[in-house]
């Protein structure tokens, strides 16, 4: 193997830049030439690759974000976008590829694997929703961005007496909304994975205020409830003061966390090692603290377990 390239695709995530440097200097360490393909599939169909120096990578491992930056690719959903891409890769010589991002992303790597091209998958979703592998790169850092938010709103929240919904990302999964109210001490978290009584929230809601709690914090995945709904009901139902606070896209910026940094750079290198090896269609996953490579039919066969002692326990917490 002699040229191999990496890209970025799916939503961004704290730490892709850690990975993509990792691919880069992995990549030039054993002699091979490395392009990077600007906007994930998309810059496959309209030829957009660059070469890649030791320089290039230079100063990113603490960026957020993506230098290769990301796009989402309507045109590769077709077989005739998937033809012009392949096309491009062969053209150019390039014998392997590394791609950095989530689900859609991998469906993308199999669909070239299957079609005869190495291609290695590289996790990367603040989502943290990828089965077979416990951390995906941006996860830890957005966990730690709402964290954050939830002890500045707590400020607020204690001096005027009040209940905050604090609305996270998680349109499917509510891995981040767990994670944080956990950290965080919410005293419920609504997330899509359980369902949710609103009558028991507000239940949990006044047992604080009758023994003289101050404040609240409920935490909702987006993909379990509207922050807005949630707050008008428990205004309803309880007659208390709420306010929201919807965090968004806040939560997909800032430099990644030194877990991310470390976890990215492993598992960049790692990729490198396993096209040099011969081996694609195959995804690199964290497992019990160490990093394994994953057959995607594995990945895409299996579905990732929900912690469901954490969520008892955040519960049991914050009686």
């Amino acid at each position: 193997m002699k040229k191999i390239a990496v890209l970025t695709s799916g939503g961004d995530a704290p730490g892709m830049n850690a990975a993509i440097r990792a691919v880069v200097r992995k990549s030039i360490y054993h002699g091979l030439e490395i392009y990077g393909v600007r906007r994930g599939f998309a810059g496959l169909i309209n030829r957009e690759a660059i070469p890649m120096q030791l320089g290039s990578v230079a100063d990113i491992v603490h960026r957020g974000g993506t230098i290769l930056h990301t796009a989402r690719s309507p045109e590769f959903l077709t077989s005739e976008g998937q033809e012009k891409a392949v096309r491009f890769l062969k053209d150019e010589k390039i014998e392997g590829l590394v791609i950095i991002g989530g689900d859609g992303s991998f469906k993308g790597a199999k669909v070239l694997g299957d079609a005869g091209f190495l291609a290695v998958g590289v996790p990367a979703t603040i989502d943290n929703d990828i089965p077979c592998t416990d951390f995906c790169i941006g996860f830890d850092t957005a966990v730690n961005t709402v964290t954050d938010a939830i002890n500045k709103v707590r400020d607020t929240a204690t001096s005027h007496e009040r209940t905050y919904v604090i609305e996270v990302m998680g349109r499917n999964t509510g891995y981040i909304a767990l994670a944080a109210g956990l950290a965080g001490g919410a005293e419920s978290i609504i997330i899509p994975e359980v369902p949710f009584d609103m009558a028991e929230v507000c239940r949990r809601l006044m047992r604080g205020v009758q023994r003289g709690k101050l404040h609240s914090i409920i935490l909702v995945a987006e993909g379990a409830a509207s922050a807005m709904h949630v707050a008008d009901e428990i205004k309803r139902l309880t007659q208390q003061e709420v306010r929201v606070a919807i965090l968004g896209h806040l939560q997909r910026g800032g430099t990644p966390t030194a877990f991310d940094r470390i976890l990215a750079s492993r598992m960049g290198a790692k990729a490198v090692d396993l096209l040099l090896e011969g081996k694609g269609n195959y995804f690199v996953g964290y497992f019990k603290g160490e990093i394994k490579a994953i057959p995607f039919n594995e990945m895409f066969a299996s579905s990732k377990e929900f912690s469901w002692s954490d969520y008892q326990l955040a519960g049991i917490l914050a009686i």
